[in-house]
């Protein structure tokens, strides 16, 4: 039996922040980069700061890990079109930020990318994504690499290593059977639910620390504040789609009865404005009494 526990974006904004609750961070990204995980600190970023306004749609956290790398983890709810250029922006800001002046650039930090969105970003039947920078001999079809000297400075194998990562996770092309632990928690990031025999790390502490029912009371109510302007926002946009979905309609509707008036006057016969408007007999022969044609 699934246990219904608090939205992660939400956990990522009130909760996550908190060391006691690393191991819950640390578990996913475990899974999702296949290492063992550690996070040294969380740093400030733009959606860990508190904001008088909970009514976002998008949280993101940024964590340093035992080994000095960064990661950012967003989570955006609602459609952007240019949501890849902001995951590069957010990678080459941090980058920036990361850096002191007059640091060789061999002190530029591995940043990776982690992006659970709850949309169709791009095209693409897959659920996860792993995008990494690699350069390819145009004549020989052979990768660049690292030289040896290189290896030793970098303390890297790969040119690949030394560029920012980015993944993709699309929660809404995920079918909801968990094959493997990574499965399980993109189960729990669709769903909010954590099913008994999941075993993978860092969501048996999930299930305790993420308990609706354990929250205390000031949690519990800004959580049910949040969710219910999560609520508003997807009435909000449902309604903005029903609203240009009839615009469109009506507009459609509007071109074929002109089309319509057009055939019927020149002498066209109701059969054929039919075929080539889409609309009905009885709407045809309507409009054909109201220009006082005898159809």
């Amino acid at each position: 039996m699934a246990k219904k526990l608090v939205r992660f974006d939400w956990a990522m904004k009130r909760l996550l922040r908190n060391k006691a609750n690393f191991d819950i961070l640390e578990g996913f990204l475990s899974e999702l980069l296949y290492e063992d995980f550690k996070i040294k600190q969380i740093l400030e970023s733009e959606g860990n700061k508190e904001a008088e306004d909970d009514k976002f749609n998008r949280v993101d956290i940024l964590v340093e890990n035992k080994k000095g790398e960064l990661v950012i983890v967003e989570i955006q709810n609602t459609r952007e079109a240019d949501y890849f250029q902001r995951m590069l922006y957010g990678t080459a800001k941090v980058i920036v930020e990361h850096i002191a002046e007059g640091q060789p650039y061999s002190q530029v930090k591995k940043v990776y990318s982690v992006n659970i969105v709850y949309f169709d970003l791009g095209q693409g039947d897959d659920y996860v994504y792993h995008g990494t920078t690699t350069f390819i001999g145009i004549h020989s079809n052979h990768e660049l690499e690292l030289s040896e000297k290189q290896k030793e400075l970098f303390k890297k194998t790969s040119v690949s290593d030394l560029y920012p990562e980015y993944y993709v996770i699309k929660t809404n092309r995920f079918n909801e059977v968990a094959k493997d632990t990574l499965d399980e928690w993109i189960y729990f990031l669709k769903t909010s639910e954590i099913k008994d025999e999941f075993t993978a790390k860092g969501l048996k502490s999930a299930s305790q620390k993420l308990d609706i029912l354990k929250l205390d009371p000031a949690d519990r109510k800004e959580y049910d504040r949040y969710m219910e302007a999560q609520r508003s926002d997807a009435s909000f946009v449902e309604t903005v789609k029903l609203e240009i979905t009839t615009a469109v309609n009506e507009a459609l509707k509007s071109r074929e009865e002109e089309i319509a008036e057009s055939a019927l006057i020149e002498g066209a016969s109701v059969d054929f404005v039919v075929k080539i408007t889409g609309l009905s007999i009885e709407q045809i022969r309507g409009i054909a009494e109201r220009l006082g044609l005898n159809k």
